[in-house]
């Protein structure tokens, strides 16, 4: 091979090298760019169901008030009150497990369930009180079910953040190319409230 040949191959290897390089860099650059996209909208999914804690953790308060001031007048009515505090407890629990990760769905779908079996006591209680306003005490308790009833459309309006937030995480993980980073760096699709 004459000596122009052996430049011209040599010049190639380096080309060759340099377009290697730049698409690596391009490659690197686009998977932390989408790794940091993803880990935004999870951390947003975080931030979210912050506010539906703190509505739950106001809602627990009322409760726990509420069972104190009704557990002597409704003494007769000890299957509901029981009921209501081993609801409100599971749901607690629930709500723990998923404030330790709440991108993931399972821990959210167990939360669900425990909030829908919170429901049944929780509404047998309010009536109850509403059938029976001349016990005792019932002045202390207004302002509490006062409180339940106004913290529903604060929970609703959380839940509706906590769902947009999730959905944008969901679109932004089942999208392709970055579908591509679910199972290296364990992004997976979470739950809806």
């Amino acid at each position: 091979m004459s000596g122009d040949g052996l430049e011209a191959a040599s010049g190639f290897a380096n080309w060759a090298w340099l377009v290697r390089a730049v698409l690596l860099a391009v490659l690197l650059f686009w998977v932390v760019g989408a790794y940091n996209r993803l880990t935004r909208l999870r951390s947003a999914i975080g931030a979210a169901w912050g506010q539906i804690d703190e509505q739950l953790a106001r809602r627990a308060a009322a409760l726990d008030s509420l069972l104190e001031l009704v557990r002597e007048p409704l003494a007769d009515e000890v299957t509901t009150l029981s009921a209501l505090a081993a609801a409100q407890e599971r749901q607690q629990q629930a709500a723990r497990a998923v404030r330790a990760k709440p991108h993931l769905a399972a821990a959210l779908q167990a939360w669900q369930l425990a909030e829908s079996e919170l429901a049944s006591p929780l509404a047998r209680l309010q009536a109850l009180l509403e059938h029976r306003r001349d016990f005792e005490g019932a002045e202390a308790v207004r302002p509490l079910i006062r409180q339940l009833v106004e913290l529903v459309p604060r929970m609703s309006y959380a839940r509706q953040s906590f769902n947009d937030a999730a959905a944008a995480y969901n679109a932004a993980v089942q999208e392709f190319p970055t579908r591509l980073l679910q199972r290296p760096f364990g992004f997976r699709p979470t739950a809806s409230l």
